[in-house]
This record gives structure tokens, sequence and C-alpha cells, in this order.
């Protein structure tokens, strides 16, 4: 220890701590504040709370928005659909309801059309996720750098939108479209979300879904697209209305570049090889294809078919019009089209509606059906749906006039019945044909006249159905029992609640009005030898492409007998062979039928068949404006409108065109006992039996007639016809030529044609006809009509 004195402190010193040699100044605590600009930089403590933080607020957000957010029910628009009408062959007829879609399964998509979609929206659609966030992102950053606004969504999320919600541009809606996408792909396979994609997606030219598409661009079925016509319903998805190369051809340049980089993301997928993709040619589409409006005759084969539907409840009412049926037809395309020419060919290119108002009233109807099957297989309705609303073949409001009175006929010999003096009533039974004769056996006084007054003394039934006598009808009639008539109407064919169909004599003359179909199924019963089964024009019925609606079994049933229907059909091929019908010849195969007129020449009817096909055709007058029913004299410049002239040569080159091809088949009858024989008038003596023709052969009248039916006319029929064209045909101008007849015929009578000077052989009178116009009998007339059904 030093001795030297120590240097005294001063009073309140203490001694200090030593500092850190490297502690800055200006820091609290030995740490260095931050100054300046480096006070904006964030720590890294400061990023990785931040960044948790973050983390866990987003995948809150996510689960929060996973399980807030729901798929929700489809959107109205996504649900609608068309309702197609289809041919016998499958071809579209037309599409109704607001949205123009039908939903087809993804097995009735091409494989070619499945990859081509993919190709364009989404090539990795199988194997990724239901969101693409480097597609997103993508997406984004193009759109933002101006290379195009581009989706980043995926085919799942493109459907979402579709199907589940709307398309306006929100952040709500994408946020909605993420989290449903998700829960959907969760919920669905690959397959059922490209199923719903395709049929969502809206692909121009009103189409929605790739089935509508593949019709409105190229007139084919999905199931039938190629690699080629595929690539460009795909590339319309980008953009419809711009990649329509018909409607923009300005664009075309652009839309083969889509079209372009579809195949060759086919071909990269392994799709598409590279020697077809280097073959191929831009696949132009159709500038129209079937139209699938109400105009022509598509409207009223819509509105027929969904009437029938509803009828039969095969579908209701509010069913369709919710939409999504296919339904198949039994209407046949190319007979179809047949009947449509053979009126504009007989009757509209003959009208003058500019110099002849009556010309302006004309509207026709027709109906065509097989008698075997009862099926429907074509239909005139009229000129356009859009200009003339109601469908002529099947309104019954026209008198049918003298086409009924062959059931009059088939019930006589359905019902063995006589006449008032105990005849049995055939074909050659005789009646009194004189004009306004009284009905006998009739409560009431009724005596109806004949056409133009014309009195034909002494008549076959025969002969009776070849000049429409209405007073034979009417008697015979009587003596059957109107009311059996009437059920035998009903079970021809004609419905129950038929307009008019009551019984009383005037039943006879075709007071009732029964629709062109109704009476189409009349004559196909006939055809089919008694034998009825309702008619159908439905083939098949499926909901959504994939339910089959069940259609009521077909019942069929023995409506009258063999003979009485087939004893009809030889009496009606007289009528063809040499009565009113002749022009019905014109078809070139053997031919049964019946002409008609209604009351003031209101409507003109043909009924015939061939063993093949029955057939209906009418002519009516309605006035466009009122809708009231019009007299036709002088349309077409024709003094009379008659079931022998336009009708029966529309319903020949209808037969003809609509059976080119098949074989000509010929009547196999079996008449009724006697049906080949004459009777002789009342008063002379008993009914026994002589030959039909002079010379002839007596045949047992127990015999079951069964021969083949020629078809050929019978000889020195050649003769009788040359004298009535030159006498007395000109359908219908045998009252002066210049204008109707007076009076008309009462009771709704029928007109049904003018016979030739001379008549039918066995006619005493010689008469013109009845002056309906429908046609001519000439000397030899119907002798020998149904002995021929008998010749081999």
């Amino acid at each position: 220890m030093s001795d030297e004195p120590q240097p005294q402190q001063g009073p309140g010193w203490a001694p200090r701590e030593p500092q850190a040699a490297d502690a800055p100044q200006g820091t609290a605590g030995g740490k260095r504040r931050r100054t300046g600009w480096r006070r904006l930089i964030p720590t890294w403590r400061m990023v990785l709370s931040t960044f948790i933080i973050g983390t866990l607020l987003l995948v809150g957000a996510f689960f929060l928005g996973y399980h807030l957010v729901k798929i929700p029910p489809a959107n109205a628009l996504a649900t609608k659909q068309a309702n197609v009408y289809l041919y016998a062959d499958g071809s579209v007829i037309a599409r109704d309801g607001e949205v123009n879609r039908e939903n087809v399964t993804l097995d009735r998509v091409s494989k070619a059309a499945r990859h081509a979609v993919l190709a364009a929206e989404d090539r990795d659609f199988y194997t990724q996720s239901a969101i693409d966030p480097k597609a997103m992102v993508r997406a984004a950053w193009n759109t933002a750098t101006g290379k195009g606004k581009q989706s980043g969504s995926t085919i799942t999320q493109q459907y979402v939108k579709n199907y589940y919600l709307r398309q306006e541009q929100t952040v709500t809606r994408k946020v909605k479209e993420f989290f449903i996408a998700i829960k959907l792909d969760r919920e669905q396979s690959k397959d059922q979300i490209l199923e719903g994609y395709l049929n969502t997606s809206y692909f121009g030219r009103n189409a929605y879904g790739i089935q509508a598409a593949a019709q409105a661009y190229y007139g084919v079925d999905a199931k039938d697209l190629d690699a080629g016509r595929a690539a460009y319903l795909a590339a319309l998805v980008n953009a419809p209305s711009q990649y329509d190369v018909i409607a923009h051809p300005e664009n075309r340049k652009a839309a083969e570049s889509r079209w372009n980089y579809v195949l060759d993301g086919m071909v990269e997928k392994g799709w598409l090889s590279e020697s077809e993709r280097a073959g191929m040619e831009f696949p132009v589409p159709k500038e129209t294809t079937v139209s699938t409006g109400m105009s022509g005759q598509r409207g009223y084969i819509v509105r027929t078919v969904k009437d029938h539907l509803v009828k039969n409840r095969i579908v209701g009412e509010d069913e369709l019009d919710r939409g999504g049926y296919r339904i198949t037809t039994t209407l046949q395309k190319d007979k179809q089209d047949a009947f449509v020419d053979a009126v504009n060919d007989k009757l509209m290119d003959r009208l003058d509606k500019k110099n002849r108002k009556v010309d302006t009233y004309v509207r026709a109807g027709g109906a065509s059906v097989d008698p075997k099957t009862g099926k429907v297989v074509a239909m005139y309705n009229g000129i356009d749906y859009v200009k003339q609303y109601t469908p002529n073949a099947t309104r019954r409001d026209y008198q049918v006039g003298s086409i009924f009175k062959p059931i009059v006929f088939t019930s006589a010999v359905e019902n063995k019945s006589n006449t008032q003096d105990g005849r049995l009533i055939t074909p050659n039974t005789v009646y009194d044909g004189t004009n306004k004769r009284p009905v006998q056996g009739w409560s009431g006084h009724y005596a109806p006249e004949n056409e133009d007054h014309v009195s034909y003394g002494d008549i076959t039934v025969r002969e009776a159905t070849d000049k429409s006598v209405n007073s034979v009808y009417a008697q015979m009639a009587v003596d059957v029992g109107s009311d059996k008539v009437m059920q035998t109407a009903v079970d021809l064919g004609l419905p129950p609640k038929t307009p008019s169909l009551t019984p009383s004599p005037s039943i006879a003359l075709g007071v009732a009005t029964a629709s062109v179909l109704d009476m189409a199924e009349v004559y196909a019963t006939l055809a089919n030898h008694g034998k009825h089964g309702t008619y159908t024009m439905i083939e098949k019925v499926t909901k959504d492409g994939r339910e089959t609606v069940e259609l009521p079994k077909r019942q069929t049933r023995q409506a009258v007998s063999r003979q009485a229907a087939d004893t009809t059909t030889a009496v009606l091929r007289g009528v063809v062979q040499n009565g009113t019908a002749t022009a019905a010849l014109d078809a070139g195969r053997p031919a049964a039928g019946k002409t008609g007129t209604a009351e003031e020449d209101k409507a003109a009817w043909f009924a015939g068949y061939t063993p093949d096909l029955a057939t209906v055709v009418a002519v009516m007058g309605q006035d466009p404006e009122t809708g009231a029913q019009k007299k036709l004299y002088g349309a077409m410049g024709l003094p009379r409108v008659n079931g022998g002239g336009v009708p029966a040569e529309i319903w020949a080159q209808y037969t003809r065109e609509a059976l080119e091809g098949k074989p000509v088949k010929d009547f196999d009858l079996d008449l009724m006992p006697g049906a080949d024989r004459t009777q002789p008038p009342p008063g002379d003596g008993d009914a026994s039996t002589v030959p039909d023709e002079p010379g002839g052969e007596e045949e047992d009248p127990s015999a079951t007639p069964g021969g083949q039916e020629t078809g050929s006319r019978p000889p020195g029929d050649e003769q009788g016809q040359n004298q009535g064209q030159g006498e007395g045909q000109t359908e219908g101008q045998t009252d002066g030529g210049t204008g109707p007849p007076d009076g008309g015929a009462t009771d709704g009578g029928t007109t049904d044609g003018n016979t030739a000077t001379g008549g039918t052989t066995g006619d005493p009178t010689g008469g013109t006809g009845d002056g309906g116009g429908d046609g001519t009998a000439g000397q030899g007339g119907l002798t020998g009509a149904l002995t021929g059904g008998r010749r081999q």
C-alpha cells in the first residue's frame, strides 16, 4: 500500500459504470435506433407474424366460405329445353319452346366432339382439380398486359357459371363459382360435369348445348360429329357470334385460327392423328339448316302431335310446356313431302287469288294411314301454320258428304239387313232412286233431293253408290236402322261425339262433320278387311334423353266382318274403275274410293285406299277474315269443285309417289254370298238370281268368293267412258255450265258427280247424274266390277 497520501474526492461523487466499447451513441440499453427511410422496412419478425396471421385468415375464410356457400338449384335458363319433334327416320321436324336446347347423355356425343371441346377449353380436365390457380393467374396477367381478355376458368367453373349462376362479371359471382366448383368436383364425376357443360354451353344461332348446335350448324346429331366439324363447334364456345363465318364472313380468318388451335390441341393430346389432321379442310357450316320454327307444315304437326299426346294421356300439357321431350312421330318424310307436292301441283298452283276472290277461300286437308299398323304416315293441314292457323286435317266443322255412304252399306252387310219388302241388301239390290221419294219406315217425313233433281227410277246399290243417289241411301239407312249405321261408323273409327253424328235418315248423306283424319281411320279399317286399330302418330317419346315414356298399347279388333268390309271395297272399286272417281286411276294401282261434296259446295272430298295406304283429301272453303265457311263455286276457274276433280287428282298423285318402288298389290276380297248377282226390282216376282251380264254364268250364291281383283276395267268400259267424257263429264257442269245449281242438296245432301248420258248398264233413266260433279260413269258402267273380283 502506498504511503503517499491519496487524492480526496469532492462531496457527492460516485463512481461510473464503464460503457461498452461497441455501444453506439443515441440508443437506449445498448440498442441503435432506426432513423430515416430505414424505419419504413418491416422487420423479419413483422413479416413472419403477418404471414402467419394472413395464412390463418385465408384458411379461416376458405373454410368459412366453403361451409357458407351451398350448391344452389339450377338457374331457370339452364333447365329450359325445347321439345324436339322427329320424323320416323329420326330427322328433325321442328323444335318448340323458349330455349333451343336438347339435353343429351355423354354417350350420345361423339368422342371427337368431346375431345374437341376439351382441347379448346380445358385440356387437362380429367387430371386436374376443379380450380387451376396457374391458369387464373396467367389469364389475369394476359388481360392486364393487353394480350386480350382471357378466362382462366376450368370446364368445371364454366359449368357452374352456366348451370348454377348468372353470367354477370362480379366478384361475388366469382367467389361463389370458386367454392361451388370445388364442392361439385367432390360430388360429381368428371363425366357428369363434362356432360352438363356440353348441354349448357352456348354456341350461337340460339343453340344451347352441343346437340342443338350440331343441328343448327350442320343439320346432324351430336353423335355424328366428326373431328373437323366438332372442332369448329368447340371454337364457337369462345366467341359464338364472332366465329359464325356465315353471319360474319369478315371474321373467317380468326375463326379458322381458333379451329386450328383446337385441332392442334387434339393432336397434342393424342386424340387425333397427325395424318388425319393434315388432310382436314375447314368445314364451312350450312347457311340454313332444318328450320326449327313453326312455319310451313311444321307448326301444324307440332300442334296436332301435342293434342294427341295430351288427349291420350301420354304426356300432360304442363309437362310439355316445361320441355325436354324428344318425340318421334310415325310421319314419314318422303310421304309428307309427296303430300305437300301433290296439293301444290293439283290445287295451289291453280289458284289466282288476285283475280278470283273465291280462290282466297280455298283450303286443303289430308291424312294418310297405313291400314295394317294404324300409323299416320303423312298429313296436310294448310299452306303455312303462321298464315292459316287451323289444322285442316283434324278440324271437325265441315260435312263429310257422300264419303259417308259406304258406312251405310257396310252396316247393311254387317247386320244382314233387308229392304222394307224383305229383300237382302247386297250390291245388286234394286232401290227406287226417284228424286224426293219419301223415305218408307221412318216415323217422320223425309224426302231428300237427288243432286240436280234427277230421278233414276229402279237402280242397284252399286249404281246408286257410283252416282251418290240420296234417295236410295236415305232409304237404306232406315232399312238398316240409323242407330245401327251410327254404331257401325263408331266401330269403324269415327269418334262417338262426332258433331251431327245422330240417328236419322240424313245420316246417310254425310251431314256429320268428321275430320279428314277421322275418315282416314274409317277407310283404313275397310282396307284392313274390317279390322280396326286406333290410329297413332307417335312412335317413341323420351324425356331428357334418358327416360322412355310408356305409350298406350294399340288395341285391335274386328270392327265389322271381313265380308262386310270386303264387299264394300268391291263396290268402291267400281267407283274408281268406272264411276265418279276415275281420276284416282292415275295412281297406277288397284284402288277403291268414294267421292263426296258437302252442301252448297263448301267442301269436296275424296276418300280412297289401296291395300297399302288409306288416304282422305278434302278441299274446303273458308273466309280468311271471318272464318265463315264459303261456297267454292268458280274456284280455280271451274264452275264447281267436286270430289272427283281436284281431291281425287291430289289423292292419285300422292298415292303414286308415296308407294313408288313398292310392289303393286291387288285386293284379296272375301265377298258376301250373292254379292255378284243382280236382283229384280220390287214386284217382279221372287228374287231369284239372274246372271250379272247377258250370257254370263250363274254362280253358287253360297260360295265364298276369294279371288284376286284384277284392278283393270271390265270389257266394254272404254266405250262407255269415252261416251261419258263426250256427253256429260266435264266434272259437274251439267247444270248449264254457267254456275251453281238451284237449291243444292237437301239436308247436307252430297253432290257427287255427273254421270254420262246413258248412265251405267241397267240404269233405265239414262240420267245425267247428280250434278255434284264427282266424275263420270259411261255406258258399260259397273257391270263386272264385282265379278271381276272373282276372275283369276
